[in-house]
């Protein structure tokens, strides 16, 4: 996969993209990552690519014409149209791992990430394809969602990862939460590894990780448990809790 950057600070991404399992994948050819910087296209000798915008109010807006030229210069780089072009802003849908599978699909993105105010409007009507927002919090500006977006998308490239399950372990992947994992010493502060773990086993040990799979989601994002993703087993595995639930509220 190639992936582009346009953003006003390139040197932000130096010590996120230059280390650990990205850094493998680009030594590796999995993945090229190349940042533009929207000042170089500004078009004037102080290279701003800001200005106040029409009608008034605080802050300053990004002009069109800056991004828009380099984002023709990355086409020329890549020699071809730019299919999934994807702006980073509080405005966007919420990113989830739905949209790292969907956009891990594509042979090339671009990411823009906003400064200031937001991008004049125009921007989005020529060129964007996809908005997205990594929370409901505002940021200084799209760097650190980009660099959110390329992890998880990253991650779900063939080969990035050592082991091809690894990533469909994960939390989000099949829509829940993942289940408890254990590592040597057996026993830590008190605290014992579940014999199941233990049994060699892999029938029980796949079904006790699925049902501490969905306990979890169950206590701390419920909102996860939609009907399309359920099994006949998890819907077993639920009915199975719900009758010990109402045993213990008919102890009490």
């Amino acid at each position: 996969m190639k992936i582009d950057i346009l953003t006003l600070f390139p040197e932000m991404f130096a010590g996120p993209f230059d280390s650990s399992i990205i850094k493998r994948a680009r030594e590796k050819g999995l993945l090229e990552i190349n940042f533009t910087d929207i000042r170089d296209f500004s078009g004037n000798k102080h290279n701003t690519v800001d200005d106040t915008p029409y009608g008034g109010g605080a802050g300053m807006v990004m002009q069109a014409p800056p991004v828009m030229r380099a984002l023709e210069h990355v086409r020329g780089l890549r020699g071809g149209a730019l299919n999934r072009v994807v702006l980073m802003c509080p405005t966007g849908l919420p990113f989830d791992q739905n949209w790292a599978r969907d956009l891990a699909r594509e042979e090339h993105l671009v990411i823009i990430c906003g400064h200031y105010e937001g991008f004049d409007e125009r921007v989005r009507e020529l060129a964007v394809t996809d908005e997205l927002s990594i929370g409901d919090y505002v940021l200084t500006g799209g760097e650190l969602p980009a660099m959110v977006v390329v992890d998880a998308v990253s991650r779900m490239i063939p080969g990035v990862l050592g082991e091809s399950a690894s990533a469909e372990e994960d939390s989000f992947y099949r829509g829940l939460l993942e289940y408890p994992q254990y590592t040597r010493p057996r026993e830590y502060e008190g605290l014992i590894v579940p014999d199941i773990l233990l049994s060699g086993h892999h029938e029980n040990i796949r079904r006790w990780r699925r049902r501490q799979a969905l306990l979890k989601t169950l206590e701390r994002r419920p909102d996860l448990l939609r009907e399309e993703i359920l099994t006949d087993e998890d819907r077993d595995i639920l009915r199975e809790m719900a009758e010990v639930i109402r045993g213990i509220l008919q102890l009490d």
